[in-house]
This record gives C-alpha cells, structure tokens and sequence, in this order.
C-alpha cells in the first residue's frame, strides 16, 4: 500500500486529537466507573472498525483485511498486559483515582517505544527477507512457552522493576508519596520524580517485553508499516478503557495462554511459510481472511471454555465449601 508523506501527518494529527479528546473528558482525577469504561471501549473500538472500512473503501480488500487481522491481534495480545498492569498498579499502591491517568501516560510512552520498534522492522524486513524465518521461529518458540508455562499454571503475583526504571531512580530519586498527578517535585533542594512518574514509566517500558512477540506477530500478517503503526495504535488507545471495564474479568480467562500460543504459533507457521515463498520454494501462504478468521475463531472459543472452566472451579469450591462446614452439634461438643 502506497501511503504519502502527508497521509502519515494527517494520520499521526488525527490520532493525537483523539488521544488529546480522551485526555480533556478524563483530565480531573477520579475513579473510573463500569459504564464510563464501557462507552470508552465502545468508542474506540467503532474508531477502529470505521478506520478499516475507510481503508475498504479507498485502498481496497486486502489492506483493511489486513488492518482488521492485526488489530484483532494486538487486542488480544494486550489484554495479557493488562496482568502485569494490574502487578505494577498493586505494587506501587497507586490510589484509584489516578490510575486512569497513570494507564494513559504509560500507554503512550508504549506506542512511541512501539513506533521505534515498527520502524526498525520494517527497515530490516526490507533489507533482508531471513529475517522471516527468525521471525517466524521466534513466534513458534514463544507459543510453546506460552503453552509450557499455562500448563505448569505458573501465575506470577509479584512484578520486578527493570534495570532502566531502577537506574532512573537511582539517579533522580523518588518522592516517599504522591503528590496528586505531579511528576516531579522539590524535597530538601533537589528535583526529585514522584512515585505518579515512576509508574506511568513502569506501564510504558514493561510494554516493550511484550513488543517482543506482539510485532514480529503482526508483521507476519503484513509487511506495511502503516497498517503495522494504526492497528498497534488503535489496540493500545482502546487498552485504558479495557482495564477497568474486565479487570475482574481477568482471572476467568484461564485459557486465554492457550488461545494466544495458538495464535502466536499459528502466525509464526505463515511467517515460515512466508519465507520459504520468498526463497523461491513452492510452498502454500495463508491468506488474510483465513489467518482472520483463525484468529476470531481461536479468541472466541478460548474465551467460552475459559468462562465454562471458571463457573465450574467456583461452583466445585462452593460446593467444597458447603462440605467443610461442620455441624452445629459438633462444634458444641
């Protein structure tokens, strides 16, 4: 897809007066409501779908097919780092009236760090076409681990800081206590970051780990940055919203490490595939609406038998529970 220079100015200008919209309505400090999150997701996700059918109507099939592919995609890759945003917030105690602030800075400290990533991508993907195969065998290794760490049911309930962000506060220093949503503020003399700026850099840069698998996979459902940037965009814009709206819903979906392996494997077979059509050898490539419809197919059915497998663990530790009750009479004695 040919996009010009002035198409990827009106693009980046007319994402950042969304995320400009979304900044204003949510500016005061508060706490999130169920049906404020629900409308949000709502809106970002009809941008989305809106977004793709105007790249129907003026670009053609394939690129919205495209679009539509790796937003699904991102979308359900980014609800796995919605886990580690609920470690980070518990970790730093953030007070819930900030965490909507908290989620957007860090958000968008995660798509500049993603644009980097896509850009450099794109730029090796272009000048040398192996880089498929490492690619595609990157996502294949992560999917068995993703499955080998599902099946070890290994939750992880503690977060570590990075070596970047500990070295920040190892030079600059951090505040004992938030001071409302000030960034940076004067103790004893020195210019010191407040605990709202070591968070919101937390979410930003834990977001590159995840960058890891997320874009080779994406890449391997299209090669055009500018799909690539718009899908990785739309997907994070609409993941503050998405927080609060199935943050008790999380813990359900205990099969969604399965449904993403599945995903992340079956993405990393087409990168191969891919390759191998590129080094002359007759082999067959996944097209768009297959890979689509794979992807919706696999989300959907990872999140019915995760709802199933919850109802029945609770239902089976109600029941337990009931059974360990002792009765009147014997608590007597």
């Amino acid at each position: 897809m040919d996009v010009s220079a002035t198409l990827w100015v009106l693009t980046i200008v007319g994402l950042a007066a969304l995320i400009a919209v979304d900044f204003f309505i949510g500016r005061k400090p508060h706490d999130v409501s169920i049906k404020e999150a629900g409308i949000w997701t709502v809106v970002w996700i009809v941008l989305a779908a809106l977004f793709g059918f105007g790249l129907l109507l003026f670009a053609g099939g394939q690129p919205a097919g495209e679009f539509f592919a790796g937003f699904i995609t991102e979308k359900s890759l980014s609800v796995d780092n919605l886990f580690v945003f609920v470690l980070i917030m518990a970790k730093f105690a953030v007070p819930s009236q900030y965490q909507q602030r908290v989620l957007l800075i860090g958000v968008l400290i995660a798509l500049v760090l993603r644009a980097i990533f896509i850009a450099a991508g794109a730029a090796i993907l272009a000048s040398f076409s192996w880089v498929f195969y490492l690619f595609g065998a990157f996502l294949i290794w992560t999917a068995w681990k993703l499955i080998q760490e599902a099946r070890a049911d290994e939750q992880d309930e503690d977060w570590e800081e990075n070596k970047l962000l500990k070295a920040a506060e190892r030079r600059f220093g951090v505040a004992d206590r938030y001071h409302g949503t000030k960034l940076w503020i004067q103790e004893n003399g020195k210019r010191v970051m407040t605990p709202m700026l070591v968070v919101m850099l937390a979410i930003g840069t834990t977001d590159v780990l995840f960058a890891l698998d997320s874009i080779p996979a994406i890449f391997g459902l299209t090669q055009d940055p500018y799909i690539v940037f718009t899908a990785n965009a739309f997907a994070l814009m609409g993941l503050r919203q998405l927080y609060f709206l199935i943050g008790g819903l999380l813990r359900k979906l205990v099969h969604l490490s399965y449904g993403l392996s599945i995903i992340l494997g079956f993405i990393g077979v087409k990168l191969v595939l891919h390759a191998l059509h590129e080094s002359g050898v007759h082999v067959p490539e996944i097209s768009i609406p297959v890979s689509l419809g794979v992807i919706c197919g696999v989300l959907v059915i990872t999140t019915i038998t995760s709802l199933r497998a919850s109802k029945k663990q609770a239902a089976a530790e109600a029941a337990q529970g009931k059974s360990g009750d002792a009765p009147k009479d014997t608590i007597d004695v």
